[in-house]
C-alpha cells in the first residue's frame, strides 16, 4: 500500500527513464548558462522535502501550456507558457510568467480561434530554449501544479530534451489528485466546470496565463478542503489516495 501512495510522484521518473531512446534524434544545444541553471535547480530541489512540507507553507507554481495539438511525439509543439506562483493558499497575482514561443509553421485555424494567437506573433516570439531558460528562472525549485497535468508533463519533457538534452527536472502535481479527496464527484471535471461550481470567474480561458491563474485558484480552494479532511501534506494526500483505492 505504501508503494501505491507514491505512485503519482514516481510515475514521472519512470517515464523519464525512456527519454533518451525516444528523443535521441534531437540535436544537442550547447549553452553554458542554460545548462548551469539546470544543474543549479537540480541541486536546489534535492535539498527540499516537498512531500512533508505543510500545504500552508508549500510554495508551488501553477502552469499551463497552449500547444499546436495534443501529441508531442507526433510533432505538436508548445506555442505559449503561462505560470503564477502560489504561496500556501495565497495566489500571487503579481508574480506571473507568460511568453509566446517561436513557431514557424502555420497554425491550424481552430488553434488560432481557440487561443487568439496568430502566426505572425509566433514568428516574432523568442525560441523555445530561451523561453524555457526564463521559465526556469521564474519557477526555480518550486513544485509545479496543473489541471490534468499529463498534457504539461508530456510537452515539457519533450521540450526540455529537445532544447538541452536533459530530462525536465521538476515535479508536476496534478490538481485532480486533490479533487479526488476534496470533491470526489468532480474529479474528472473540466477547469471551467470546477470554477463555475465555486463562483470563480472564468477569464481568459485558453490563454496560458489565464488558465494558470484559474488552476492556481482551484488549487488554493482544494488545499483548504483537503486540510479539513485531515490531509496537510502531499505525503498524507498520497497515502489517503492509496487507502481509498
Amino acid at each position: 500500500m505504501l508503494n501505491m501512495a507514491f505512485e503519482p510522484v514516481l510515475s514521472l521518473i519512470r517515464r523519464l527513464q525512456g527519454t533518451v531512446s525516444r528523443y535521441a534524434d534531437f540535436p544537442i544545444v550547447q549553452n553554458r548558462e542554460q545548462m548551469a541553471l539546470l544543474r543549479e535547480l537540480q541541486k536546489e530541489m534535492q535539498k527540499r522535502d516537498p512531500l512533508n512540507t505543510p500545504f500552508d507553507q508549500l510554495d508551488v507554481v501553477a502552469i499551463d501550456l497552449e500547444t499546436t495539438g495534443f501529441f508531442p511525439d507526433k510533432g505538436d509543439e508548445i506555442i505559449s507558457i503561462g505560470a503564477v506562483k502560489v504561496s500556501g493558499k495565497k495566489v500571487c497575482d503579481d508574480q506571473t510568467f507568460y511568453s509566446l514561443v517561436k513557431h514557424e509553421k502555420s497554425l491550424a485555424e481552430e488553434i488560432k480561434i481557440l487561443t487568439g494567437i496568430s502566426n505572425e506573433q509566433l514568428k516574432a516570439a523568442p525560441p523555445l530554449p530561451e523561453v524555457l531558460h526564463h521559465f526556469f528562472h521564474f519557477i526555480r525549485d518550486c513544485i509545479l501544479i496543473a489541471h490534468h497535468a499529463g498534457h504539461e508533463k508530456n510537452f515539457l519533457q519533450r521540450a526540455c530534451w529537445k532544447s538541452f538534452r536533459s530530462p525536465f527536472p521538476h515535479r508536476i502535481v496534478d490538481i485532480s489528485f486533490l479533487s479526488r479527496i476534496a470533491e470526489p464527484d468532480l474529479k474528472h471535471a473540466e477547469l471551467e466546470e470546477i470554477c463555475a461550481c465555486h463562483a470563480i470567474p472564468v477569464v481568459n480561458r485558453h490563454h496560458a496565463l489565464g488558465d494558470a491563474l484559474l488552476a492556481a485558484r482551484v488549487w488554493s480552494l482544494y488545499i483548504e478542503k483537503v486540510e479539513k479532511k485531515g490531509c496537510h501534506t502531499l505525503r498524507e494526500l498520497y497515502e489517503r489516495l492509496a487507502k481509498s483505492g
